[in-house]
């Protein structure tokens, strides 16, 4: 079973791996099919799911609240995480791409998430991107009304720099759950720019989505010598696989992310929490990063 984690101080536990639902419109499931499929997750103790408003065209929510209509009883095993401030011209009304971080949006946005997940709360919800035009004391006021309703548990970001995050965070009173980035050998810029340093400090665990890169890891004929490094330490520590071993590399970090699975096949959701049990040294570590860059340290 998937590790229990606390995610901040005074933050939600979560599971160590966290079930991403971005892609669920393309696995064509059924409700029924769905169903099955978070009970099968739910058993192996990944019991944190990851939703955005914008998934799927604004449809991924809706999808996943009808298989929760079918199995009402399987919302009180879970943790339901959703993000807002994001709109896209897949609504007619937007012209073009903006963010949107205004009280009455962020509001009226997680109302719309629990009324397509079928549930009477959210367990986390966080700001999707920063906005240039973000107003923190109005993000503020969204966040502390829709806690005071009992709507929402516990809140937080994704993307934002550390800076980003400490203004929100000075006009809270309560402390934000987590910073969801994306972390990766082949995406690997938060690892000194700060913003993983400033989650440990204050011991907040980082969500980290597209650990294999959005499939890139697989397909881009420049990670090949990533792939063949990958697969040599996969052989060193006796990992069946090379996303088995991108897990503990992401995941050996001291800020502890918590590794966003993508799949909607339990076999590779089955695979993947099996790198909880791996671990790598300094240098293997390394190896992958230098893999992945195409340099030394300097």
């Amino acid at each position: 079973m998937v590790q229990r984690i606390t995610l901040a101080p005074q933050g939600p536990e979560f599971s160590r791996f966290v079930m991403g639902y971005w892609r669920l419109m393309e696995w064509n499931m059924s409700p029924r099919q769905l169903v099955s499929f978070i009970e099968a997750h739910l058993d192996l103790g990944v019991t944190t799911v990851d939703h955005a408003d914008i998934y799927g065209g604004y449809q991924c929510e809706a999808a996943f609240g009808e298989a929760l209509k079918l199995a009402p009883h399987l919302r009180e095993r879970m943790e339901v995480v959703s993000k807002c401030g994001i709109a896209t011209t897949a609504r007619p009304e937007h012209v073009i791409g903006h963010y949107i971080t205004d009280k009455q949006h962020i509001i009226r946005s997680a109302e719309h998430s629990l009324a397509n997940l079928a549930t009477d709360r959210l367990d986390l919800l966080l700001i999707h991107r920063p906005d240039p035009l973000m107003d923190a004391d109005d993000i503020a006021e969204a966040f502390l009304q829709l806690h005071q309703s009992g709507k929402v548990r516990h809140f937080g970001v994704s993307n934002f720099t550390p800076a980003q995050f400490a203004l929100l965070q000075s006009r809270l009173p309560f402390t934000l759950a987590t910073n969801q980035v994306e972390i990766s050998p082949v995406h690997q810029p938060l690892l000194l720019d700060g913003t993983l340093d400033q989650l440990q400090q204050l011991r907040i665990r980082p969500m980290a989505w597209s650990c294999l890169g959005g499939g890139r890891l697989f397909s881009d004929e420049a990670f090949q010598p990533l792939r063949d490094e990958l697969a040599q330490v996969a052989q060193e520590i006796s990992a069946e696989t090379i996303e088995q071993v991108v897990y503990a590399w992401v995941m050996a970090l001291p800020s502890k992310p918590l590794p966003i699975i993508g799949s909607g096949k339990i076999e590779r959701v089955r695979a993947a929490i099996a790198a909880e049990a791996l671990t790598l040294s300094r240098q293997q570590w390394f190896r992958i990063r230098k893999a992945a860059l195409g340099y030394d340290v300097p």
